[in-house]
C-alpha cells in the first residue's frame, strides 16, 4: 500500500546516505525496500564486506503530521539509544541524525512475529509470550527527566504523569477535530473522562521509558537449537517517558491466555485493580491515534474502514469500563 507520508527514494538515494554516514569503504550488492511500514521509509542494503543495515528515512516536514509525531525520529533514536544501553534487544544503531531523519541500523536476521507463528507450537508461544513481556520489561528501568515525549516543543513534558497524559490526550483530540475523523462520542466528553482520574495516574512517580508499540510486527524472532527465542524488538518512534503499565496496551493484543503470559513476564504478577484502570485510559489515547491516524496516512478505503471500526469498538469498550 502507498502511503501518503512515506519518502519515496530509490536505490541509489539510499545508497548515498549509507556511503554518506557509515564508515570504511561502502559498496552495495543488495537493495530491498520495506513497504509495510506506515511511516518512515526503510530500505535494507547488503554491503561488499558482508554488513547487512536498514537505512530509514522519516517524513519531509512538508507533511501533515500528528502533534504527537513531530520529532519522531528524534524520538527513535532515542529510544535506541537508552534501550539499548539498558540491554534492551535493539539493532544496533550505527548512525542517528535526528536533525535530519535518518537512522542506519542493523538488518536482523529473525523474522517478525507474525509470519513465524504457524511454526511455533501453543507451548512454545506462550514461553515467547512472557520472554517478550520480560524484554521489554527493561525499556521501563530507564527514567526520563520528565513525563512525556522527548520533543524539543516540550509539549506534553509535565512533572507529573496526570498533566503529561492530559496534554498527550488533549493533543490527538485537538488532531481529530482539526482533520474531521469521526469519533462515537464528543471530544469533551473523552477528555473529562481522563480527567476524572488524575488522582490514580498521579500514582506514578517516576518517568519510565515506554516503547508504545510493542505490537507482533514489532518483534524479531528467531529460532536456534533449542527452540524460539526473541531477536530484538524495533520501531520506537511512539516512545514516551510515563507509566511502565502504558506498555502492556502492545503487549497484550491476543487472547487472554497471550495476555496473562505477557503480564507475567512484564510485571511477574498479575496487575492490581489500579493498574487494570490506568491500563484502559491507555487503551483510550492508543485508540484516539489509530482513528486519527487515518486521515493523515492516505490509507485506502478498505484499511481505513477496517482501522476505524475496531479501534472505535475498543474505545468505546475502555470508555465504558472507565465509566462504570
Amino acid at each position: 500500500m502507498e502511503i501518503a507520508i512515506r519518502p519515496k527514494l530509490d536505490r541509489a538515494d539510499v545508497e548515498e546516505l549509507a556511503r554518506k554516514h557509515l564508515p570504511g569503504p561502502v559498496e552495495v550488492v543488495g537493495h530491498e525496500e520495506f513497504k509495510d511500514g506506515f511511516f518512515n521509509a526503510a530500505h535494507a542494503l547488503a554491503l561488499a564486506d558482508g554488513r547487512h543495515v536498514v537505512v530509514k528515512v522519516a517524513p519531509g516536514k512538508e507533511h501533515k503530521l500528528l502533534r504527537y509525531e513531530v520529532d519522531l525520529m528524534a524520538t527513535e533514536i532515542e529510544c535506541f539509544e537508552r534501550g539499548l544501553a539498558a540491554g534492551v534487544p535493539m539493532p544496533a544503531l550505527h548512525y542517528g541524525d535526528p536533525e535530519g531523519g535518518v537512522m542506519i541500523i542493523d538488518r536482523l536476521k529473525g523474522t517478525v512475529l507474525p509470519r513465524a507463528r504457524d511454526e511455533i507450537s501453543e507451548e512454545d508461544f506462550l514461553a515467547l509470550r512472557r520472554e517478550i513481556g520480560a524484554l521489554s520489561a527493561r525499556f521501563a528501568t530507564v527514567t526520563g527527566e520528565r513525563f512525556g515525549y522527548p520533543r524539543k516543543s516540550g509539549r506534553t513534558v509535565a512533572d507529573s504523569w496526570s498533566a503529561s497524559f492530559q496534554a498527550m490526550i488533549d493533543d490527538v483530540l485537538a488532531d481529530i477535530a482539526e482533520n474531521g475523523s469521526p469519533l462515537p462520542r464528543p471530544a469533551e466528553e473523552i477528555a473529562a473522562i481522563v480527567a476524572a482520574e488524575h488522582e490514580l495516574l498521579d500514582e506514578v512517580t517516576r518517568p519510565a521509558l515506554v516503547h508504545f508499540d510493542l505490537w507482533d510486527g514489532n518483534v524479531f524472532v528467531e529460532r536456534d537449537e533449542s527452540g524460539w527465542r526473541v531477536e530484538a524488538f524495533i520501531d520506537g518512534e511512539r516512545a514516551f517517558y510515563g507509566d511502565p503499565i502504558a506498555e502492556i496496551v502492545s503487549l497484550a493484543f491476543g487472547a487472554e491466555d497471550e495476555q496473562a503470559a505477557s503480564v507475567e513476564g512484564f510485571l511477574g504478577r498479575a496487575m492490581t485493580a489500579g493498574e487494570e484502570r490506568r491500563l484502559a485510559l491507555y487503551r483510550v489515547y492508543l485508540m484516539l491515534i489509530l482513528i486519527a491516524e487515518c486521515e493523515v496516512r492516505g490509507f485506502d478505503e478498505e484499511q481505513t474502514s477496517h482501522q476505524r471500526g475496531w479501534s472505535t469498538e475498543s474505545l468505546l469498550k475502555n470508555l465504558a469500563l472507565l465509566e462504570s
